[in-house]
């Protein structure tokens, strides 16, 4: 796509879909020119926000526009993969918000949608750009702190209350695994490597919701779940995820424990904390790190893969990847925690 702006359609006008549109703002070299959400007042608000030139209600209009290159797919979980499917048919590049699908069944049929059309595929992992993961990834590649034995991974929050869709099956399968799980499943994947072998229980702690409009409602799926990863090196991880926790965690916690030394990102001691003593001393160091927009980095690598600045990403391969790590979550919390080994032969 050899473009110097990229005409783009943000498909949903939900919170999330304002991280994009901020990251598009501070990345330049975008025009949004659709902004597609259901909630007329609310999506023409943000249109005027964002200088959006036009709003609709219905996304099939943007995959029909030949000034719009490239789809933002913000919608909720369960309707991610019809969209992509159909915008990959009509020839536009996407930005797919995580989770991928509901299914790895899903997300291959994405993939291949994508690969026929031979259109670009990512998928948003935001958390892998923020300047903390950036600097912890240099620094195992230096070696800082030796070969990682184990990881700690939190994502925590006190859970959506902002729409009832959050806490269906039909629409998230998998519960806090699909909308929090996934986020850290991602960067093991991106600092410690690939999962291989995992073990969990999952439970329903909370069965019944308050929502900020006053609805109370049933919760249908998982709002907890605790897993236990094997990675391909040997190094052993846990990955705790709540919807149901009053304070939670800020965004993520991840601790990586290595041979000489220690790595926290997002903990008591900001955002990165390292123990080295070969490299640091005898004591924590705990460097300034540049605040740089929300959601800049990200976008600027989504933009400069598509006009073939920079090479494109091979993200939606990495979140089938962890869709199958997902699966065998729940597979292994059916039958009592049982070790389930993640099937390399599926990708």
């Amino acid at each position: 796509m050899a473009k110097e702006t990229i005409g783009i359609a943000v498909l949903g006008a939900g919170f999330i879909a304002e991280y994009h549109l901020a990251g598009l703002a501070a990345a330049g070299g975008a025009s949004v020119r659709l902004l597609v959400g259901l909630a007329e007042a609310k999506t023409a608000a943000l249109a005027q926000r964002f200088d959006i030139p036009e709003i609709s209600k219905d996304w099939r209009i943007a995959l029909d526009r030949p000034e719009i290159d490239a789809v933002i797919i913000a919608t909720p979980d369960d309707t991610h993969e019809e969209i992509a499917v159909a915008a990959a048919t009509a020839g536009k590049s996407i930005l797919l918000q995580k989770p991928m699908a509901g299914t790895a069944s899903g997300c291959r049929n994405i993939i291949r949608a994508a690969e026929q059309a031979g259109v670009d595929l990512q998928v948003s992992f935001m958390h892998r750009w923020f300047e903390e993961v950036e600097q912890a990834r240099g620094l195992l590649a230096e070696g800082v702190i030796g070969r990682v034995h184990s990881v700690r991974i939190r994502n925590a929050t006190p859970g959506a209350d902002w729409g009832d869709w959050f806490f269906t099956k039909a629409a998230v399968a998998h519960g806090v695994v699909d909308q929090l799980g996934v986020h850290g499943i991602d960067l093991a994947g991106q600092l410690v490597g690939a999962i291989q072998e995992v073990s969990a229980r999952t439970a329903v702690l909370v069965p019944t919701r308050t929502l900020r409009d006053g609805r109370v409602i049933a919760v249908e799926n998982i709002d907890t779940a605790f897993a236990i990863y094997g990675f391909a090196d040997g190094a052993m991880g846990t990955h705790e995820m709540s919807q149901v926790e009053i304070k939670g965690c800020d965004r993520f916690r991840f601790e990586l424990y290595g041979e000489c030394g220690t790595l926290w990102l997002r903990s008591e001691r900001g955002r990165l904390a390292i123990y080295a003593p070969q490299r640091f001393g005898n004591e924590w160091h705990c460097p300034e790190l540049p605040e740089l927009p929300p959601g800049q980095r990200h976008h600027v690598a989504w933009l400069a893969g598509l006009t073939g600045r920079a090479p494109r990403l091979a993200t939606a391969r990495d979140a089938l990847r962890g869709m199958l790590v997902v699966e065998a979550i729940q597979k292994s919390a059916s039958q009592g925690g049982a070790r389930i080994a993640i099937d390399e032969g599926r990708q």
